[in-house]
């Protein structure tokens, strides 16, 4: 026997005798994109320490363990989560062969997370006990569908079940916070559930993530005999007629009502680095394992996160259920990307924005592309911009741009678009010379393109989705003039019940925000509606929202569409190349109308896109009167400044023609 068979041979006795790797085929490693470790560096050294000793020092009885190893910054941090019904010794075996695996699947990664059936690891270097993470998550559903006839029965007793068990979960101490139950009906099948979170968490925190674990849910799973969504700080699943859980197991663990969260034995503990024959021992066998299970995972193509009758859905952001497969299959090889754009060459670059540049290519099947090669800096990591890819595959509408897929190679992220022929709206409606390309005709048909659009996004895509940055420059045209609304980086993901939110950070562009949105970070539906009004302005006068000009003076669009409209001269609101056409005295001042009705300054009194989309096909149907936009300034009052441009005053110097970008890929 050759001397590499010999140590083959050793190895795979090791890890026999030691039952250090248990079924890895139900698990899935997750490499969270927040810096890399260098080799024999202090933090591998401290992670390495830390994740030998799990198994030993591994005696939670609540499924739930933390330690750390080392000082800041190079500071290592675990946490093992184990479902509450598993026992302690299923536990602890797989901590051991866990760890060994997850550094192994996520090298130099100095933040990672393991997922099996039951039991969860986590190494960051950054504090993770007692904050609550939502992301990533995994979304299983069942292959099975519940009958049509009892579908929406069923999507209830699922809804009571998980509230009830959610509200006994998080009334859970320090030590415990787990709930289990069902729930069963006549002629209708029982459903088993389960919820838990980590107990570091605050009642309202376990709380927050349950809520948001059964929206989720809701989005993948509500009509499917079973479902589960499993996060770093909780962990939900039901099953029709399978008693999943060991409840004699949960009864064990229940805490009784009023113990002293002071009283908790599970308190984090500091290991401290000792020089021993044991720990170099660990460390070697850790090094053997790997090299067996890196030289194993290259033999072998890894296994999906699944069991037998469950489609997988990894979820790394907001909001709905995709499947790893689908991501695979919109995966480009960079090589090939490369190449169709000659190398990123200036010559194919189409335009720049917030993410990064555009670039034209055409694949080796004569199919033209347009490349957006994000920047390096964007801050957006492997897994949020999956959660892009995913989000952006699913819509799919005319007046959309579609996402062909996508490409990531190191630092290099690209997202691949369909071509569109004829660029973004601005190259054309604030040129003086494009713009009398743009008859009437072709400015109506592209104002009703993209409210359809955004209606799609509001109200009959699976999410309601928030642009959030709807302007010109993200409007394309196709080789017919057909508006395709661009660049999602900004959008914001609601569940349908969903209409509003409120964020600290406020991104987009300036000119087209909501007043409400730009004073007090509060968005909504009608933030777009906003946008869009402002947007309709633009079409109509050919002229930029900041600087419109009427003859020797210059004031901005909003100011001015209402002084005109108050005054009935709105003719003069109108582009020179328009004012000719016979259909001035209706179609054109009723698009000047459904704009000042967009942007009122009270969000309440704006239309929905559903309604705008009606008024600009129902002519038969009266539009009620516009009032004052907020952002309207009398011409007499000169030394007044517009709202804008006391932001700019107040150190927020973004022009109107500038995004400030913010990643939300949940």
């Amino acid at each position: 026997m050759s001397s590499e068979k010999r140590l083959f041979a050793l190895i795979i006795f090791l890890v026999l005798a030691l039952n250090l790797l248990p079924n890895f085929i139900k698990a899935q490693a997750i490499c969270l994109n927040n810096g890399n470790y260098s080799t024999n560096s202090t933090y591998q050294t401290n992670l390495n320490t830390l994740l030998s000793s799990l198994s030993t020092t591994f005696g939670s009885t609540n499924g739930f363990y933390n330690a750390s190893v080392g000082q800041n910054p190079d500071r290592a941090n675990a946490i093992v989560f184990c479902r509450a019904d598993i026992q302690l010794d299923t536990c602890r075996r797989w901590v051991q062969g866990a760890a060994i695996y997850l550094v192994t699947s996520c090298p130099n990664q100095r933040q990672a997370v393991l997922w099996s059936e039951n039991c969860m690891l986590r190494y960051s270097n950054e504090p993770i006990v007692g904050t609550m993470t939502t992301i990533p998550r995994l979304t299983y559903k069942s292959t099975q569908n519940a009958s049509n006839l009892t579908r929406d029965q069923f999507r209830t007793d699922v809804g009571t079940l998980l509230d009830h068990l959610r509200n006994q979960a998080t009334s859970g101490g320090s030590l415990l916070k787990v709930a289990s139950g069902n729930k069963s009906e006549p002629y209708f099948p029982t459903i088993f559930a389960l919820v838990q979170c980590t107990p570091d968490l605050t009642s309202d925190d376990c709380n927050s993530c349950l809520i948001d674990s059964v929206a989720n849910l809701s989005l993948c799973c509500s009509t499917n005999s079973g479902g589960k969504v499993i996060k770093p700080s909780c962990y939900l699943r039901y099953e029709t007629n399978v008693p999943f859980y060991n409840q004699t197991r949960l009864q064990e663990l229940m805490i009784p009502p009023g113990l002293d969260d002071n009283n908790m034995t599970n308190r984090t503990i500091i290991i401290i680095v000792v020089s021993s024959v044991a720990s170099v021992a660990g460390l070697i066998l850790v090094v053997f394992l790997g090299f067996l299970i890196k030289k194993r995972m290259k033999q072998k193509p890894k296994e999906e996160f699944h069991t037998t009758d469950y489609k997988c859905s990894l979820l790394l952001g907001e909001d709905d259920a995709d499947e790893i497969s689908v991501v695979e299959s919109l995966q480009y090889d960079f090589g090939k990307i490369r190449a169709a754009t000659n190398d990123f060459c200036e010559a194919n670059k189409l335009g720049q924005g917030g993410f990064g540049v555009v670039y034209k290519g055409k694949l080796l099947n004569g199919q033209k592309i347009a490349v957006k090669r994000l920047s390096r800096n964007s801050g957006q990591g492997n897994l949020e911009f999956k959660n892009e890819v995913m989000l952006l595959a699913r819509l799919q509408h005319r007046n959309l741009v579609r996402l062909k897929g996508f490409s990531l190679e190191g630092t290099e992220k690209l997202l691949v678009y369909e071509f569109v022929q004829n660029a973004s709206l601005d190259h054309f409606i604030f040129d003086p010379v494009k713009r009398s390309y743009l008859d009437w005709d072709r400015r109506y048909k592209i104002i009703s393109g993209i409210a359809k659009g955004l209606l799609y996004l509001h109200e009959d895509s699976r999410l309601r989705i928030i642009h959030r940055d709807l302007k010109a420059g993200n409007i394309l045209l196709d080789g017919d003039m057909n508006p395709k609304i661009a660049d999602f980086g900004m959008a914001k993901l609601f569940v349908p019940d969903e209409t509003q939110g409120n964020t600290t950070r406020i991104v987009g562009t300036y000119g087209y925000m909501a007043p409400e949105y730009a004073m007090h970070g509060n968005f909504s539906l009608k933030s777009d509606v906003f946008s869009f009004g402002v947007l309709v302005l633009e079409i109509i006068s050919g002229q930029k929202n900041n600087s419109f000009r009427n003859g020797e003076n210059t004031e901005d669009l909003i100011s001015s569409a209402w002084r005109n409209w108050r005054d009935e001269t709105a003719a003069n609101l109108i582009d020179p190349a328009l004012r000719g056409s016979s259909s001035i005295p209706h179609d054109i001042l009723r698009c000047i109308h459904i704009g000042l009705l967009c942007i009122q300054e009270n969000e309440v009194n704006r239309p929905t896109m559903a309604l705008v989309v009606l008024m600009l096909n129902s002519f038969s149907m009266t539009l009620p009167v516009p009032s004052e936009p907020t952002l309207y300034m009398p011409s007499d009052s000169e030394s007044k400044v517009s709202l804008f441009q006391k932001f700019n005053a107040r150190g927020l110097d973004s022009q109107n023609d500038v995004s400030i970008t913010e990643l939300h890929p949940r």
